[in-house]
């Protein structure tokens, strides 16, 4: 039984990319987790307050500035000649990585002045501490969409494998090292950004050959790009941005309205629940590089590899999630106990929108993902500014929850809609195209092939593509 599991695993790629998409999920949050419970019974509460809120502050960064180059990655790689790969792939990284930093820069010189609790990005240290950390996580992202668009999941999870393990060895040999407590939040950021950004240089040296045979990132011609940067910038970025940027901005707000300590409980909590929240996007990735790379991928398959691998874990932190919490100190469980429940709970509404979007995504209808995750963003954070000084850390949470509910409600509103309104055709979740004008493969929800089409001249654009479909 075991053999023919494995058998037909290997011949589904959305399954199998999924999983693997998965296990670089349990990487990062396994060794992530063991490296942070060694920086925090080693390094004090608040100097790892400080280190997460730069870190998450780089996130933050990085995740405005990436310009939707990864989805363009997933997009346009797929039967790229070697050139043309080198050239998307060159101009993706250099423009992003360039972009990151600019940002990265204003943000050191302009927060601290607005915000006291950000006063330790005063000064070059903090500056350079900052453009360091969200570089490296602009390049690993966009490393990562690289994989993804070639369907190759073991390169990814090889990679991130590295990239944890080199945290943690990094950590150790720094903390081995006697510091006074003014330098152990550059001792922990070191340790967590030098292993990425030299994990990364190796990844562009070796990756493109592997990748696509022939193939090898130079800067010449990448000129050539920037108007798919911007039609990319215009519609997937602004998609992403309003899907993932909350998540990126939650711990920044903690720090903001409750300082560093309280950074420090939110984060680690945060941080357990996060192997919940990488599933559903990361299936929602594989959802939309199978439907790019013209082979059968539907929604409800989709679904069903979320429950499986989010079913699980989400029954082990509901019941232990106290006790996981315990292993970092008893403050962390108690401050942050509640907290996690409320964010494994969120983790079903937000894999129905991250499901949705990535089908209307794959079908062009950009502008319906814009407002959807516009309307999660939106009411997530202002409820996270409203309730953090009333719950403490617990309102972030309960502000995330309703973020996610109030998304999946307006996705069974617009499923509905389509199922029982005027044109409803075969009630599968919006899953009707029109077979006269096609431009690509997908498929329906019970997997048989359809054709796709954009919606309209004006998102053909903003898919980075020609009028015609995905390339």
């Amino acid at each position: 039984m075991l053999i023919k599991a494995a058998r037909r695993l290997r011949g589904d790629s959305l399954a199998r990319n999924s999983l693997l998409i998965m296990a670089t999920t349990v990487v990062n949050g396994g060794l992530g987790y063991l490296y942070w419970m060694l920086a925090a019974r080693c390094v004090p509460a608040s100097e790892i307050g400080t280190a997460t809120a730069l870190i998450s502050a780089a996130t933050a960064v990085s995740m405005i500035t990436q310009l939707g180059a990864g989805h363009m990655f997933i997009q346009r790689l797929p039967g790229s000649d070697p050139a043309a790969w080198s050239r998307i792939v060159s101009g993706g990284l250099i423009f992003g990585a360039a972009a990151t930093a600019a940002a990265a820069t204003a943000t050191a010189l302009i927060v601290p002045r607005v915000a006291g609790n950000f006063g330790f990005l005063a000064g070059l240290p903090g500056l350079a501490a900052l453009v360091c950390a969200a570089v490296a996580v602009t390049l690993t992202t966009l490393l990562d969409n690289v994989y993804v668009a070639h369907r190759a999941g073991h390169g990814m999870l090889v990679r991130n494998l590295a990239v944890a393990a080199g945290k943690i060895l990094a950590l150790l040999a720094i903390l081995s090292f006697p510091a006074g407590h003014a330098g152990w939040a550059e001792a922990v950021l070191l340790s967590w950004t030098l292993p990425t950004l030299l994990v990364s240089g190796l990844t562009v040296i070796v990756g493109p050959g592997r990748l696509r045979p022939g193939a090898r990132l130079r800067p010449a011609g990448i000129r050539a790009e920037l108007p798919h940067l911007w039609t990319a910038l215009t519609g997937h970025h602004l998609i992403n941005l309003a899907q993932a940027g909350p998540a990126a901005l939650l711990p920044v707000l903690v720090t903001a309205r409750l300082g560093s300590d309280a950074n420090a409980h939110f984060y680690l909590a945060w941080m357990t629940a996060s192997m919940l929240f990488m599933v559903s996007p990361a299936v929602a990735s594989a959802l939309y590089a199978e439907r790019t790379n013209a082979a059968r991928a539907g929604v409800r398959r989709a679904a069903a590899v979320v429950l499986a691998l989010v079913g699980a874990p989400a029954v082990l932190l509901l019941s232990a999630g106290d006790a996981i919490l315990g292993l970092f100190s008893a403050g962390y469980a108690a401050e942050g106990g509640l907290l996690l429940k409320i964010l494994v709970v969120a983790a079903l509404p937000d894999a129905v929108t991250n499901l949705a979007v990535a089908h209307w995504r794959s079908r062009g209808d950009f502008r319906r993902c814009r407002r959807l995750n516009a309307a999660r963003a939106g009411s997530c954070l202002l409820l996270t500014w409203l309730l953090l000084p009333v719950l403490g850390v617990t309102g972030a949470g309960v502000a995330w929850l309703a973020g996610q509910t109030t998304s999946a409600l307006l996705v069974a509103i617009l499923a509905m809609r389509q199922v029982f309104g005027p044109g409803a055709s075969d009630g599968t979740f919006g899953l009707a195209v029109d077979h006269r004008r096609n431009s690509g493969t997908a498929s329906d929800a019970v997997g048989e092939p359809v054709r796709v089409h954009l919606e309209s001249a004006k998102d053909r654009q903003r898919a980075g593509g020609k009028p015609g479909g995905f390339r």
